[in-house]
């Protein structure tokens, strides 16, 4: 049988703005994850549309694509374009998910909640021409997936193309959370065997690893236990956590002494009430400065994340967050425009209250306000996000941040990452969309392997 497997591409990929190094970093492993229950003598095909140009011209029998929010409408009109050509079009995702009545005018089945137990399910019913309109996930447990189809990743397109996922979910439910209504109705975060992890990691190249979990720190005897195997594969990897999971126990000089050398926290606001109002639970209360300071005591730089827009936000929100993020010497951030992603406890507040402006998912990509805002204009809080964008990644601040390191080694990873990175990603994304990347990756993988461990961070934090 003939499978086309899509990610359709994100709206901005479409604008003249499109960051392509944003895309190019790591390849998305869901999609690779589901076609290891394909037979192995199907044949498929798998396309990323943010590295590579989609072939539209094929005839496969049956098409599965990967929906987000951003790229909804761009995959509804792929699958329109391909169940006019007879094929048999299935769509899933943290979209379909969360507005599965609107997904379902556009495939032939769609898949609610993670895939691991109804798209073989699919799979049987298809081949006896009995597919349903819908499956429903029932079974949370990744102990024995087989594993992921990792010859179907172009891996010269990607810079880090390591990418792998131990777990699934987040024990926590912030309210802005787009994958909450992912996981609803049953376990909300569950792993791996350690062994099988380890196995995975053990056949992966190279030596960078980019772990896509949502929180991998998530379940500490998982973790340690994992980070433990790992010490002696000289690895090197990034991988994200809470500030609580960092504070608690000795899980992350665990993960430090296995090669952890990059983390991605949510910090997402400094002010008590938002969190609150947040339902973020695992920072309140939290010491923020004190899990900085374990972490560059470790050598594990900080690339962290904040949201503009809660409630209790004022004018003044954006200069204090970033002056704190610099006083705090932050390797890089991320700044959000807070978006209600429908499905989310904060969407159906927000839908009670009146305040969803619209629904054209396009804008919904943290970067555009699309719901009325209290406390702030829509004007302000825009520009605003802009500011502290600019503010953070001017020289001034790159240097200052930098300088707020004890030792020199740190100063200098510290400036050459987030200055290398952001004050030089036109060049970067120069590179990516002339494909020179390809040609530069082998160049970079010689290099950073000749790097002492302990010496480099992961090869890239994550991309602001």
């Amino acid at each position: 049988m003939k499978i086309k497997m899509i990610l359709p591409a994100l709206t901005e990929a479409k604008s003249p703005f499109w960051r392509p190094i944003k895309y190019s970093l790591f390849p998305p492993l869901g999609l690779a994850t589901l076609a290891a229950y394909c037979s192995p003598d199907d044949e498929i095909h798998l396309q990323d549309e943010h590295v590579e140009q989609l072939d539209l011209d094929d005839e496969p029998q049956l098409v599965v694509i990967q929906v987000y929010i951003t790229n909804a409408f761009r995959a509804y009109a792929i699958a329109g374009q391909y169940r006019r050509k007879g094929a048999y079009v299935c769509l899933g995702g943290l979209h379909v998910s969360s507005l599965p009545e609107e997904a379902a005018q556009h495939a032939d089945s769609i898949f609610i909640g993670p895939g691991e137990d109804t798209f073989p399910e699919f799979l049987r019913d298809f081949k006896a021409n009995q597919p349903r309109k819908r499956y429903y996930n029932k079974e949370r447990d990744i102990a024995a997936i087989p594993p992921i189809r990792r010859d179907l990743i172009k891996r010269t397109r990607y810079l880090v193309p390591n990418s792998i996922v131990v777990s699934r979910g987040c024990p926590h439910h912030c309210n802005f959370c787009y994958k909450d209504a992912f996981f609803e109705g049953g376990r909300s975060f569950y792993t791996q065997r350690v062994d099988a992890a380890l196995a995975e990691i053990d056949r992966l190249p190279g030596r960078h690893l980019y772990f896509l979990d949502d929180h991998l720190l998530g379940n500490q005897r998982f973790a340690n236990a994992l980070f433990d195997g790992m010490k002696g594969m000289n690895r090197v990897f990034q991988g994200a956590s809470t500030i609580d999971a960092i504070l608690r126990g000795d899980g992350i000089e665990h993960a430090a002494e296995a090669g952890m050398r990059s983390v991605f926290v949510g910090f997402e606001t400094l002010s008590r009430n938002n969190l609150v109002q947040s339902n973020k639970k695992q920072n309140i209360g939290r010491d923020y400065e004190e899990a900085i300071r374990r972490l560059h005591s470790l050598g594990i730089m900080i690339n962290g994340s904040f949201v503009f827009g809660l409630d209790d936000d004022d004018p003044d929100v954006f200069q204090r967050t970033v002056d704190w993020a610099v006083r705090n010497s932050l390797t890089t951030c991320t700044f959000h425009i807070l978006t209600p992603y429908p499905g989310t406890r904060l969407f159906k507040d927000m839908e009670a209250q009146d305040r969803i402006l619209h629904r054209n998912w396009d804008c919904y990509d943290t970067r555009q306000v699309v719901y009325k805002t209290t406390g702030l204009s829509a004007d302000q809080l825009k520009k605003g996000y802009d500011h502290a964008y600019r503010s953070f990644y001017s020289w001034g601040n790159i240097v200052r941040a930098s300088l707020g390191h004890e030792d020199l080694k740190h100063r200098i990873k510290h400036f050459a990452y987030a200055g290398g990175w952001k004050k030089f990603e036109p060049m970067w994304n120069f590179i990516i969309k002339t494909e020179g990347l390809n040609k530069m990756l082998p160049l970079l993988e010689a290099i950073l392997s000749k790097v002492k461990r302990g010496q480099t961070a992961a090869p890239f934090p994550a991309i602001a």
